[in-house]
């Protein structure tokens, strides 16, 4: 019926825990349980992995990173070498893509066949007193549920993905060929990933966004960093503008937007954000409450309106990134254990944009720190006075920190750590410690950053705010 790791006993279709859904959230529980001395199943209708691994966060960084390559050719001149004409395969790409893919699956499938695992290759729907029928006519049995089925793209009416003239994520990842010519409906950071690659491969692309601005989440003066450098490398942007219809014509398609505006494509992108996956998740025993919006409800322990039953991931009303669903995940089974758990701190976990130039932020932006109260002292450092950045050629961009301002005048706990530019999202980590520990300027300040690196923009804002900074004031 499933495939089973040598170490699981009794063989039985009785578990410790069940866990309905392979993706991130759902193999983290797994993992993490079974590390714990826990009997784990998990029911996975496709992959282990999920849309992260196979649809996703890594297919979707790939594409970035063959844009990022094209780029760094095209411009090899400025460093004195002679790249003439270079030109690409975007089938090579999908080809490494998911050699990628395949590689990073089975070294999943084999770590949780190592620790014991069972995997139920089938659709699952949870019944109730801990049962989980599944579309084998089979069923297994847990102590516990986790349920953890991830989430699917929001779409809406008369722009159903076709796979030609509309696509979601899904679709997208799947192309051989690149559009010459695409409207991304949707300026969010999945949105903007899609126009930030297809613009560096050559396409012509234009922005559609609803809010009054892309990256809304963002802070406004890391938001402007990337719309100031879409507009300069041709990316048009629409805010405040909704689409209204699309006629597709041979190799185009109309698109209608705005108040009568036209744009003639190859292909519209919808990113519109991704909905619960919960449609089939539950029989009608079952008794998880949902939402109105179908997100399943939750305490800050993971833990459903049914005793014993979990929710963790992108069906639970959190922010809908892996890494999320990974914290959830080991919050849910220490729960199950009986241990300490800690809540996931969900005002400051931290996200990172792929884009071109990078953003990467945790905690409040300068203006929800206001918005809450705060009195805050604000620091900002340019990549363009920082020597890695410019021995890189990409000096576009800032480090901006937010800090409480205490009643003597000085900076006190770091609220928010906001970064634009190169590899910022391999930058993150030291700010998101910092806002996390609710350290100040003066404690981070005493750390060395090492130099030449871009990371000593972090430390160099730090010490500003202390009000002795080395380079800015």
């Amino acid at each position: 019926m499933y495939n089973r790791g040598e170490e699981v006993r009794p063989i039985s279709n009785e578990f410790d825990v069940v866990v309905l859904g392979g993706g991130p959230g759902g193999y983290a529980a797994a993992l993490y349980g079974a590390s714990a001395g826990l009997s784990v199943c998990v029911v996975e209708k496709e992959k282990v992995g999920g849309t992260c691994l196979h649809r996703g966060c890594v297919p979707a960084k790939e594409y970035l990173e063959t844009a990022s390559v094209y780029r760094t050719v095209l411009e090899a001149s400025e460093f004195g070498i002679s790249s003439p004409s270079p030109t690409y395969d975007f089938s090579v790409a999908q080809s490494r893509k998911q050699k990628v893919v395949d590689q990073l699956w089975r070294g999943l499938s084999g770590l949780m066949k190592g620790r014991g695992i069972a995997i139920v290759e089938a659709s699952g729907r949870y019944e109730g007193n801990g049962m989980v029928s599944l579309s084998d006519g089979n069923t297994v049995h847990g102590e516990s549920i986790i349920l953890a089925t991830g989430s699917v793209p929001r779409t809406f009416p008369g722009f159903e993905p076709d796979g030609r003239y509309v696509m979601t994520s899904d679709e997208f990842l799947a192309l051989n060929e690149l559009p010459q010519s695409v409207a991304v409906v949707g300026g969010g950071a999945i949105g903007c990933e899609f126009a930030s690659m297809l613009c560096d491969m050559g396409a012509e692309v234009t922005i559609i966004e609803a809010l009054p601005s892309i990256l809304a989440g963002c802070d406004e003066d890391i938001a402007d960093v990337v719309k100031r450098s879409f507009r300069k490398r041709g990316i048009t942007i629409h805010t405040g503008t909704s689409v209204t219809a699309h006629q597709p014509d041979g190799d185009y398609t109309k698109l209608l937007f705005g108040d009568g505006q036209e744009l003639r494509v190859n292909a519209i992108i919808v990113s519109v954000g991704r909905r619960p996956n919960t449609d089939a998740m539950l029989g009608s025993d079952a008794s998880v409450e949902l939402d109105a919006r179908g997100f399943v409800k939750v305490d800050p322990y993971m833990r459903t309106s049914e005793q014993g039953v979990y929710a963790i991931g992108d069906i639970v009303n959190t922010a809908q990134l892996a890494h999320v669903g990974f914290a959830e995940a080991i919050v849910a089974i220490k729960t199950i254990l009986g241990e300490y758990a800690v809540p996931v701190e969900y005002s400051s976990v931290p996200w990172c944009i792929y884009t071109n130039p990078e953003v990467a932020f945790a905690g409040l932006t300068e203006n929800q720190a206001r918005n809450m109260g705060y009195d805050i002292l604000v620091k900002k450092d340019q990549f363009g006075g920082n020597s890695r950045a410019r021995i890189l050629g990409e000096t576009q961009g800032m480090v901006k920190i937010v800090a409480e301002r205490l009643s003597n005048g000085k900076a006190g706990k770091i609220l928010g750590v906001h970064m634009v530019g190169p590899w910022v999202t391999e930058q993150l980590g030291q700010g998101y410690l910092a806002v996390n520990w609710e350290a100040t300027p003066e404690e981070i300040g005493q750390f060395i950053q090492p130099h030449p690196t871009l990371s000593e923009s972090f430390g160099e804002t730090v010490l500003a705010l202390t009000g002795r900074g080395l380079h800015i004031g």
